[in-house]
């Protein structure tokens, strides 16, 4: 008989099973249900874009000071890029003067505040933020964004910019990548399991951010007649 062999999962597939309960409650909140489904007028929408601004504003600072870093580095890939669409998406959803129309509200401002405090001195605590972003962007992200497309009809290239990532030609291979490269992180045990209660962190913010947009976003609903079906 011969005996099998179990292989340990790896940190890819261990972190995703610690944040899935967070994870399925910050893509179920009320907010991304109403947009998904077409239920918010451009205004509505334009609502994220700009906390998304606001929250890539500091992660991708942080970026640039990990990318020599020899845990985080690896991580730093300017294809993620998502500063420059999110200007792109504003100019185009508020004209040039966008600037002085966008405030980050204040569950944003707690996850810009959360961000400062780890993601410039801890590398594994950068990776927990950048893999709960990132990689939502370019899985839950394109689901979204075609929603988006479908909803406003913008021009093509227009207003959905943060949701297309043109220096990625195969989505699937660059997230598998990106899986090696997390279970090539060396990791113990306990700096492991803070990494993904970090992560869980990044995801509750997310969800706060979700619960406030879902509040202001009230005089942006759609007349039932122009909902999406």
């Amino acid at each position: 008989m011969t005996d099998s062999l179990e292989v340990a999962p790896g940190i890819a597939a261990r972190l995703r099973a610690a944040t899935d309960t967070a994870h399925q409650a910050a893509e179920s909140t009320t907010y991304v249900t109403a947009l998904i489904g077409g239920k918010l007028t451009v205004e509505g929408y334009a609502l994220l874009v700009t906390e998304h601004y606001f929250i890539y504003e500091v992660l991708e600072s942080a970026a640039e000071v990990m990318r020599d870093d020899p845990v985080a580095g690896p991580f730093v890939a300017d294809e993620l890029t998502r500063l420059p669409a999110l200007v792109e998406d504003l100019e185009f959803l508020h004209g040039p003067q966008w600037r002085d129309r966008s405030r980050a509200g204040t569950a944003t401002e707690a996850y810009r505040e959360r961000l400062r405090e780890v993601c410039f001195t801890w590398p594994a605590g950068f990776v927990a933020h950048h893999y709960t972003r990132y990689l939502g962007d370019l899985s839950g992200g394109a689901i979204v964004g075609k929603a988006i497309r479908d909803t406003y009809a913008f021009p093509a290239g227009r207003g959905t910019r943060f949701y297309e990532f043109d220096r990625i030609t195969s989505r699937g291979r660059f997230k598998r990548e990106y899986r090696e490269r997390l279970d090539a992180l060396r990791l113990g045990p306990d700096e492991f399991d803070r990494m993904a209660g970090e992560a869980v962190v990044a995801f509750d913010l997310n969800r706060a951010v979700f619960t406030e947009l879902a509040q202001a976003a009230g005089p942006y609903l759609r007349p039932a007649g122009e909902q999406a079906a």
